[in-house]
């Protein structure tokens, strides 16, 4: 194999990133892109060795970094997101060729929100504190102390923002990584490493080994020097990490798949509404946020459904590079085809297809709207991942909440309504982590963020990402016993 590849004019080593030098694999898997199925390249694919190789490293490295200076840590983060900003428009166009997410999100959104990442963690770690408080006239004293070597195996629809969402506070607390990005979306995790390298990481504090997660996940994940596992990703795969993760009681932090409602009142801005459920489409479905399941109260409902019919006749489906397009193609061709068996099977159910229920050429599927589905049915209940909703209807506020809340999931919600009392009596019983009220995807990183139930296991953001990056040491002293040394 070659080490480097031409992504749209940006030059991407295919190896992996470990000690602070590129490793080469014996084999290679082959990253192909959902734009047009066309061959990017071949990338080192990783084994059970490279797994052990970066683990040792982060280990080896993990001493001198966790003595490092807050201070120190903190402009070293700057320093990455730095590198990120003057690289924008390069990081843009590989992540979009490589996952066929917009490239005007790329480039006015997500870039620079992965630049953030670092700013923002680095920034809360310097005010990271917790006032000293008495015990009978003892101090207690709280420092968080770096954990140790963390694995951190992130997916393929947010590939950049979504690995920086855990590297950045796993080095500030001074931890050391090794990150395993998404087989089907490697190149960018692999520009971020010659960033980290520019801006003066040092050796080992950052590894990344790029592969299948059937070959390489559990050599990471049960590693006994491994001290955190952070995962974003599915159920199942959630299970085997925690499974192996059980042996050496590594602390984890999951978050899962979703199957989030968006509850429509008949008091609600019915425009508002419909934007909001349209919007549910963006980045093809491949969401783990998105909406979708609308719920709509009853008596608007024959209304929402032809305005909303409306709207989403307006969105352009096309090759993520054109300004012009609103959504592109699903990731892969077994995801395609996920996607649409979820789909027939509903309609063979007796479902109805309002809008969409269709492939088009290449891995793009229509935008669909599924009416007449059962609430047991697998359509309402099982995360699709993919541009396809659901609608069904309610008569009160209680069975409401009653359909949100009945799924094995609790990733998120959405409420539209015109009543700010019955938001607040809605949002309290809603089973999720995060809920919205008359918006969506409002997100800042000193919010806690995760699931509830299935859709994962504790929160990360602001102090929340520092309690599960370090161990807290709460330090007892009496007021007495000190000797003269005068």
């Amino acid at each position: 194999m070659t080490d480097k590849i031409t992504v749209a004019g940006v030059s991407v080593d295919t190896r992996h990133w470990i000690g602070g030098e590129r490793v080469a694999s014996a084999g290679t898997f082959t990253d192909v892109s959902p734009i047009d199925g066309s061959v990017i390249g071949e990338i080192a694919r990783g084994t059970a060795t490279e797994a052990a190789a970066a683990v040792a490293a982060a280990k080896a490295a993990f001493p001198a970094w966790a003595a490092t200076s807050r201070a120190e840590r903190a402009r070293l983060l700057h320093a990455v997101a730095d590198g990120v900003e003057k690289r924008i428009e390069e990081l843009a166009i590989v992540e979009t060729t490589d996952n066929g997410s917009l490239l005007r999100s790329h480039r006015r959104g997500v870039m620079p929100r992965v630049a953030h990442n670092f700013r923002f963690f680095a920034d809360w770690l310097l005010t990271l504190e917790h006032e000293d408080f008495d015990t009978r006239g003892h101090t207690n004293h709280v420092d968080w102390d770096p954990a140790g070597p963390s694995v951190l195996i992130t997916p393929w629809n947010a590939p950049l923002m979504l690995s920086t969402w855990k590297i950045a506070p796993a080095l500030a607390a001074g931890n050391t990584v090794v990150l395993k990005p998404a087989e089907w979306t490697p190149l960018t995790a692999s520009l971020l490493a010659d960033i980290t390298a520019e801006a003066g990481l040092p050796a080992g504090v950052l590894n990344i080994v790029q592969g299948y997660g059937s070959e390489i996940g559990d050599a990471l994940t049960s590693d006994p020097d491994v001290r955190r596992i952070s995962f974003t990703g599915s159920v199942p795969t959630a299970k085997r990490i925690s499974a192996s993760a059980a042996a050496n009681l590594t602390p984890l932090s999951l978050e899962l798949g979703g199957k989030s409602p968006l509850l429509v009142f008949a008091d609600a801005d019915l425009d508002l509404a419909v934007d909001l459920a349209v919007e549910q489409y963006d980045n093809a479905g491949q969401v783990c946020l998105a909406a979708t399941r609308i719920l709509v109260e009853e008596p608007i409902a024959e209304e929402f459904t032809r305005r909303f019919t409306q709207k989403a006749a307006g969105i352009v489906q096309g090759d993520p590079r054109d300004e012009a397009t609103d959504i592109g193609p699903n990731i892969h061709p077994r995801q395609l085809e996920k996607i649409d068996g979820f789909v027939q099977r509903a309609i063979a159910a007796g479902a109805r297809a309002v809008i969409g229920g269709h492939r088009k050429d290449g891995q793009y599927y229509a935008p669909t709207l599924l009416t007449d589905v059962a609430q047991d049915s697998e359509i309402v209940q099982e995360e699709v991942f993919g541009p396809v909703l659901t609608l069904q209807t309610f008569t009160t506020e209680d069975e409401a909440v009653g359909l949100a809340n009945d799924t094995r999931f609790g990733l998120a919600a959405t409420v539209a309504t015109g009543d700010k009392e019955r938001a607040g009596r809605v949002t309290a019983q809603l089973v999720a982590g995060t809920v919205w009220v008359n918006c969506f995807f409002v997100r800042d990183l000193q919010a806690p963020f995760g699931g509830s139930r299935h859709s994962g296991v504790g929160r990360e953001g602001g102090n929340w990402s520092f309690d599960f990056y370090c161990d807290l040491k709460n330090t007892v002293t009496a007021p007495k016993g000190w000797k003269d040394r005068g």
